[in-house]
């Protein structure tokens, strides 16, 4: 009774630590995807009033707003490129590694335009702005030519002439093929005929056997008789053979 009750405590611990583990986990599940989303809806509010100031207000402050949205749209991109190539080349890691640090000075580049965009003196922007530009101008052509030299890696490895070439060649030859076919019902009838002639030339070939073999077995005594149309010579034999056998008749019938 005892290992009973033992048995059936440690059954329902296992139990409750089961329920906490798998709690515990989707609740950091659903942290996750809230954080993503917050991320994700903070970025597009973000980007959404850098395009607006850019496209309204003129001088250095449409400048600093362009510059911003250059600048994630080029990390933000090559990110997107990476993480989704990596699972077929996993040498892309160390790609990923190097746009971490590039998004590390990209980070601080927009910090300081941020700052720059609520300076209030404009010889502080006019100042600043330019090494910034160039700053940020540099980043994001790193960031675009590591993007860019994933995407020809990714077109050269799935490039295959050798196999296209191969591929295409047989599909032409299976096209001629499909193209010059022959209805299943002319088969038949032509393996029918074929049948048919063949039956036919070993019927003719065995009655021919057949009269060969009769006219080989007649004897003379099957022979016809003469008819009244023959030689005169042998109608006379003929005639006197059976004036002779009637004579011999005659004294048996006395």
């Amino acid at each position: 009774m005892d290992v009973v009750v033992a048995l059936l405590a440690l059954f329902f611990v296992l139990c409750v630590a089961a329920g906490v583990v798998l709690t515990v986990k989707a609740t950091r599940a659903v942290k996750r995807r809230v954080e993503r989303t917050v991320a994700d809806t903070r970025r597009t509010v973000q980007e959404t009033t850098l395009k607006a100031r850019r496209a309204v207000q003129p001088g250095a402050a449409g400048d600093i707003a362009g510059l911003r949205l250059s600048l994630r749209n080029s990390i933000d991109s090559t990110r997107r490129e990476l993480e989704h190539a990596l699972p077929g080349d996993p040498g892309l890691r160390e790609s990923i590694g190097l746009l971490d640090r590039l998004h590390e000075y990209a980070r601080q580049v927009d910090g300081e335009l941020r700052h720059l965009e609520r300076e209030p003196e404009k010889s502080r922007v006019a100042e600043r702005l330019p090494e910034l530009r160039s700053r940020a101008e540099r980043i994001a052509q790193s960031a675009n030519s590591l993007r860019w030299a994933a995407q020809d890696r990714a077109r050269h490895t799935a490039d295959d002439d050798d196999g296209l070439d191969a591929l295409t060649t047989q599909i032409d030859l299976e096209t001629g093929a499909l193209r010059h076919w022959t209805p299943a019902t002319e088969q038949e009838a032509a393996g029918s005929a074929g049948g048919s002639a063949g039956s036919a030339g070993s019927a003719g070939s065995a009655a021919g056997d057949v009269r060969s073999a009769g006219g080989a077995s007649r004897s003379p005594k099957q022979q016809p008789a003469l008819s009244s149309g023959g030689n005169p010579e042998g109608q006379d034999a003929f005639q006197a053979l059976l004036s002779k056998i009637e004579k011999m008749r005659k004294p048996e019938s006395a």
